[in-house]
């Protein structure tokens, strides 16, 4: 079974992964709680709290094996690099109850009882995760689909399938409207038959979902096959619809006009741009106040690295194309681009050594806080572009101009999800981002990319 939730499929199977290790986890601090108290079995019937403390460590070690990419199973390509990572993880965790233990010393689990249940987890977790990784490999619990299609957009999905890993989909091939393409092997899976031979194959693979991937529509479009399968119980789902929905991004290329403007999504409430605006000016003013000892740090360090001001100004387009100036700690040379503005590369000569720094934990971000809470910027957004480059993207990449329909943001979907981007390819990927974020655009959605920003600084992902 798939859900949807923010407009993006994921396989039911790792919601019930989340939980049931949830569970084993909070067995394993009962079990250590037991076990402390072996010699007074009555102790633990009486013991206070035991449960809303043991929920503390649950919590708390999830949200530790979240932030070390353990739920993220493309990561792990040995069972020595899961129990490292595992390690790690509940290092972690201890280091971080340790220091809340220490802040509020009444919500203490009692002595022992952690470090034996910390032992078990360990156990636990690897032996439950290396029999789950059992289980994906033989791909029983995946939704079998079938492609119609052989173009590019074909392509691409069956190709996200197979590197994303656990999507809960599994390719069987796909269908040409060509009977000498039958046998033709375009990734992995083969082109298993042509448009004639849907229904045969759909009931001899037991397909459960049929993708419709075609290039061009007029003359090519089974319809009598597909409404056969579909009054048979089979779903049928448009390729660029379904290309959204299983990698966080529109299909920029194969979008026609049409499917934007009839789509279910791009909806922009007042209460929605309204609740953005309290949470980015709130979220602003915090983090400037917490972070001001941080911020008075890496002023000093910039003046004593190298010449010139601490902070940064430069022109960047937001909403409706207002052009606005973009406050950043100055992470390059004085004067680095006299000669016009260029992309940032990697090892960029122009960095200072500070700048290296700061750039990798993304504290060149934070004065940016600042255009929050003057209205040029909300916290979550698509990132905002310089001038220079906006006219050029505009004439070479297609509804560029679209995603300036909203507030740029510090942080956003396509800088979560995707690297620095340093060309004109890197714009049309984060652009496939931006537009899913616009289209899908909701409160929950950005706090859920705040949560997954913290997880970006802390571990310095795709800085430049």
């Amino acid at each position: 079974m798939i859900l949807n939730i923010f407009n993006h499929y994921i396989p039911t199977r790792k919601l019930f992964f989340f939980f049931l290790e949830s569970l084993f986890i909070l067995g394993m601090v009962v079990l250590g709680a037991y076990l402390r108290f072996l010699s007074d079995p009555g102790s633990i019937s009486t013991y206070e709290g035991l449960f809303p403390k043991a929920l503390l460590i649950v919590a708390l070690v999830q949200l530790c094996l979240y932030y070390f990419d353990l739920y993220d199973l493309r990561f792990f390509r040995s069972n020595l690099e899961l129990s490292i990572r595992l390690l790690q993880s509940l290092g972690v965790s201890s280091i971080l109850l340790a220091a809340i233990y220490y802040l509020f010393p009444v919500i203490i689990i009692g002595r022992g009882i952690f470090l034996i249940s910390l032992i078990f987890m360990g156990m636990v977790i690897v032996f439950w995760r290396i029999l789950y990784n059992h289980i994906l490999r033989t791909k029983k619990l995946d939704q079998k689909i079938m492609i119609i299609g052989t173009g590019p957009l074909a392509k691409n999905i069956a190709k996200d399938i197979i590197e994303q890993g656990d999507t809960g989909f599994s390719v069987i091939g796909f269908i040409t409207d060509s009977p000498e393409k039958v046998g033709e092997k375009l990734i992995n899976p083969t082109v298993v038959g042509d448009q004639s031979q849907i229904i045969d194959l759909v009931t001899r693979e037991s397909v459960d979902r049929i993708i419709v991937a075609l290039e061009e529509m007029r003359g090519k479009f089974p319809e009598t096959q597909l409404l056969d399968c579909k009054v048979k119980g089979i779903a049928i789902e448009e390729g660029i619809e379904f290309y959204e929905h299983l990698t966080g991004r529109l299909q920029v290329e194969n979008l026609r006009p049409s499917i934007l403007i009839f789509s279910d999504g791009f909806r922009k409430s007042k209460l929605t741009v309204w609740v953005k605006r309290v949470t980015g000016f709130t979220l602003s003013l915090i983090g400037l106040a917490l972070l001001s000892p941080l911020i008075l740090i890496v002023s000093i360090l910039i003046k004593i690295d190298s010449r010139g001001p601490v902070f940064y100004k430069q022109e960047r387009v937001g909403e409706n194309g207002k052009v606005f100036k973009l406050l950043k700690f100055r992470s390059m040379v004085q004067n680095a681009e006299v000669n016009g503005p260029v992309w940032a590369i990697e090892d960029d000569a122009r960095i200072t050594r500070i700048g290296c720094w700061i750039r990798k934990w993304r504290l060149d971000e934070i004065p940016q806080m600042l255009n929050v809470l003057k209205g040029d910027m909300s916290f979550v957004g698509p990132r905002p572009e310089r001038p220079f480059f906006v006219e050029q993207l505009k004439k070479e990449i297609p509804y560029y101009n679209q995603r300036f329909s909203v507030k740029p943001g510090i942080t956003g979907w396509a800088q979560i999800k995707y690297r620095y981007g340093a060309s004109k390819e890197d714009a049309l990927e984060k652009l496939k981002y931006d537009l899913y974020y616009i289209k899908n655009l909701s409160p929950l959605f950005d706090l859920m990319i705040i949560f997954e920003t913290v997880k970006v600084v802390l571990f310095g992902k795709g800085a430049r």
